[in-house]
């Protein structure tokens, strides 16, 4: 009768908090994580933080970087340093004219180390001033046990990365919609060349047809590495990034993975008290302010590990818009931020003359970059 009593409450512990340990499937790779995206809540790991390689899914940097560092339809010609490089490619032949926007689609689609090879040296200057850029992009987002060496991902013994740090790299790229799109389309019509004309790529990805809720991210493989896979989904509002590094059976990897995250998560609704915004110069003193859309975050975790915090400016000066930005809600898991909420007037504000407009304009401009500091 003790066991059973023992057993049961085990089983209960276990359920409070979420799957039970039980509920993990096996999988094939040698590394893998499975990550919650609103949270960067790791939900599955093994041997998550080993370092290894990770062949093209380094492409999911590179892609991200060219996105934020150029205008997608800004163009490039191809040199032969840039398309001189080995491995899958997109087709690229010096001399061609190509769009970042084609590059990120060659990257993210077709795997073209042409495409990384060429963005990287366009954005950058060359391949190891690029990869300066990887790295220090690599610390902001805290994947602390990761090194870029190439655009591509070609095997190198200081290119490497853990299946824990590819998962928040995974959970930041999605961020980005341009990205979203590119990595969640399973066909592209591009047009480049010289002159350009019209070419079709179609992703690597057999996730995005096999798989209910698959919205990319990207394969990658070498000899070395063996099958690479990030891999990102959504149901329900619920988006979840597994990774696998070295994976013989990475897609039905990916699939037991997710659909055992899925069992897992939810999302959890917020409750938050917004202040007025304080108002100088208007027809009125105080002004409510307005969530653009309900405070909610998908979650692993117990609602009691998530908190909420409100930055609204300490004044703002008229008039106003509805729709002006002045402030933010930041979510936190365990403390750390992983999630904010733009915070907006909720009408407008008049100033209450002409003369008083003239004059607060004159410091507007100021006390708005003095308000940033508490944002």
């Amino acid at each position: 009768m003790l066991r059973k009593t023992a057993s049961f409450l085990l089983l209960l512990v276990l359920f409070s908090f979420g799957c039970s340990a039980f509920d993990a499937p096996s999988v094939s790779a040698r590394s893998a994580a499975l990550m919650v995206a609103d949270s960067r809540e790791l939900i599955y790991g093994k041997n998550e933080h080993e370092q290894r390689g990770m062949a093209s899914t380094t492409k999911i940097m590179t892609a991200l970087l060219t996105l934020e560092c150029v205008s997608p339809q800004k163009q490039v010609t191809v040199t032969e340093q840039m398309a001189a490089v080995e491995g899958t490619s997109m087709g690229l032949l010096p001399g061609d004219k190509v769009t970042y926007h084609d590059l990120v689609y060659g990257m993210l689609l077709a795997s073209g180390n042409d495409a990384a090879n060429t963005a990287a040296i366009s954005v950058a200057g060359s391949i190891p001033d690029f990869a300066k850029l990887m790295n220090n992009r690599a610390k902001q987002i805290g994947m602390h046990n990761t090194s870029f060496v190439t655009p591509s991902g070609l095997d190198d013994e200081n290119h490497y990365s853990t299946a824990y740090d590819m998962a928040l790299l995974g959970c930041e790229a999605i961020t980005n919609p341009d990205f979203l799109s590119a990595c969640s389309s399973v066909q592209a019509k591009l047009c480049y060349g010289n002159e350009p004309y019209t070419r079709y790529l179609s992703n690597h990805n057999r996730l995005l047809k096999t798989f209910d809720g698959a919205v990319g991210i990207k394969t990658g493989f070498t000899k070395k590495s063996g099958r690479c896979l990030v891999s990102a989904a959504e149901r329900d509002g619920v988006t979840l990034v597994c990774v696998t590094l070295n994976a013989p059976n990475d897609w039905q990897d990916h699939k037991a993975l997710l659909e055992y995250g899925f069992d897992c998560v939810s999302v959890k609704t917020l409750d938050c008290a917004l202040p007025q915004l304080t108002v100088y110069g208007g027809d009125v003193e105080k002004v409510s302010v307005e969530l653009c859309e309900p405070l909610s975050i998908a979650a692993f975790c117990n609602s009691d590990r998530i908190s909420t915090q409100v930055i609204i400016k300490p004044y703002s000066i008229a008039p106003l818009k509805k729709g002006d930005i002045a402030g933010e809600v930041r979510i936190s898991v365990d403390g750390k931020t992983v999630k904010s909420f733009p915070v907006t007037v909720k009408e407008d504000v008049k100033a209450t003359t002409q003369e008083v407009f003239e004059k607060t304009s004159i410091f507007k401009r100021i006390a708005e970059k003095i308000s940033k500091f508490f944002c």
